[in-house]
């Protein structure tokens, strides 16, 4: 029998919380990018590591599985497996880690743009697929080919568009823009990918193991969430790249005066009298 699947049990507040939260990773993710493109050394790597964990961990995880509570199928439980949701987050970090690095040490080149951007979208789309193989109910699941493969492309296009917002995008006013855009992605992503799943309810539904939703990844997803939002209040608050540019230019500017002003200070030697400076000439 084929079941009644339902993506919005809650009406508009699922996937809308989804989007927001894709926006708060991004925006994050893109500030601390920004960050890391002033920063040098070991600075430098922190920065994009944590841009890694705003945007695979809050921008791309908990927005798929904030959009997942909303989903249901009629006639099943559907729980999920532990382990492989808590393997779908190391993806998603790990890819979008490094597409970001690829992009920062690539010198702004096309081709590691495009191959970042195709990396990081594969994997993206690798989190997603992994994330709802991850749920289990007493059902089989099945995939439209053609529409897995359109929302493999919209990640793959998303993925590289970010990275290229990574590099050039530095304003506040822009990045938030640019975060609002990134949202837009992810969450066409996730909805493209889940209209491809087909569910068929088992005529006789047996017990579904696994962990419940409610006592799995809600807990998780706030503590992920709540310390993202603290993240991006310390970075807002933080001097932008910008004004550390300003700074460093202020700092360069009042040490040239200094050095000029001790320099008009030093005494100049005292002038030889006219008698001594002939007698030195007939010497």
């Amino acid at each position: 029998m084929t079941s009644a699947v339902n993506h919005f049990t809650y009406g508009l507040i699922t996937p809308l919380l989804a989007y927001v939260m894709s926006c708060i990773g991004s925006m994050l993710g893109l500030r601390l990018t920004a960050q890391a493109h002033a920063s040098r050394g070991g600075a430098r790597v922190r920065w994009l590591l944590g841009a890694a964990v705003s945007i695979g961990g809050t921008g791309i995880w908990v927005m798929h599985f904030i959009a997942m509570m909303g989903f249901e199928v009629e006639g099943t439980q559907i729980k999920y497996d532990v382990w492989l949701t808590a393997a779908s987050a190391v993806v998603a970090i790990v890819v979008v880690g490094t597409g970001l690095f690829l992009v920062s040490y690539g010198g702004g080149r096309l081709l590691a743009l495009l191959g970042g951007g195709l990396l990081t979208g594969l994997g993206v789309a690798s989190m997603h697929y992994l994330g709802m193989y991850a749920m289990n109910m007493s059902a089989h699941v099945s995939y439209d080919r053609l529409t897995v493969a359109l929302s493999v492309g919209i990640a793959v296009v998303a993925a590289t568009v970010a990275l290229w917002f990574t590099l050039r995008v530095k304003k506040p006013i822009w990045i938030t823009g640019a975060a609002l855009v990134m949202g837009v992605a992810v969450a066409g992503m996730h909805y493209t990918g889940m209209y491809a799943m087909h569910v068929t309810v088992d005529p006789e539904p047996g017990v579904v193991p696994g962990a419940d939703a409610l006592d799995f990844l809600v807990p998780l997803m706030t503590v992920i969430s709540l310390i993202t939002l603290t993240m991006l209040l310390m970075v807002i608050l933080s001097p932008s790249e910008e004004e550390l540019h300003e700074d460093a230019e202020l700092v360069a500017k009042l040490e040239m005066r200094r050095r000029t002003a001790q320099q008009e200070q030093l005494p100049y030697p005292a002038p030889m009298p006219r008698q001594q400076t002939v007698h030195a000439r007939r010497r």
